[in-house]
């Protein structure tokens, strides 16, 4: 078995200033149908959760960037989800391509920056 680690931090304001001036193709080429209803349903914080997302799914392709020799993965086979407890979580769509036993997720955002961890179990 091999462990796996990624982690990456954004600016919000890159975010933010990426969903405005694309006026949609930002999210609709990096986000799924469920993460957009979860950031929009924030309101004044979506762009936190927006950013928060998408220092999640940077982690998560830097802890199986070995894999992409392999497979195309794209923004959108990586879906940040959250449990019943608000917990957030990593699916792997394609998780059949991988050789994946486990995956962890931390994410925390404040005012301007949002940061995530992922770290895997490789079978």
């Amino acid at each position: 078995m091999q462990v796996k680690c990624g982690i990456d931090i954004i600016e919000i304001d890159r975010i933010k200033e990426a969903i405005e001036t694309t006026k949609g193709e930002f999210i609709n080429r990096v986000y799924t149908e469920n993460e957009i209803q979860y950031c929009e349903s924030k309101n004044n914080m979506k762009y936190q959760h927006y950013a928060a997302r998408f220092a999640a799914k940077e982690a998560a392709f830097k802890a199986i960037s070995e894999e992409f020799d392999k497979y195309e993965i794209t923004w959108k086979d990586i879906e940040i989800t959250t449990n019943e407890k608000g917990r957030p979580k990593v699916e792997i769509l394609n998780k059949e391509i991988l050789n994946l036993e486990s995956i962890d997720i931390s994410i925390s955002h404040c005012k301007n920056y949002a940061v995530a961890n992922v770290t895997i179990l490789l079978k």
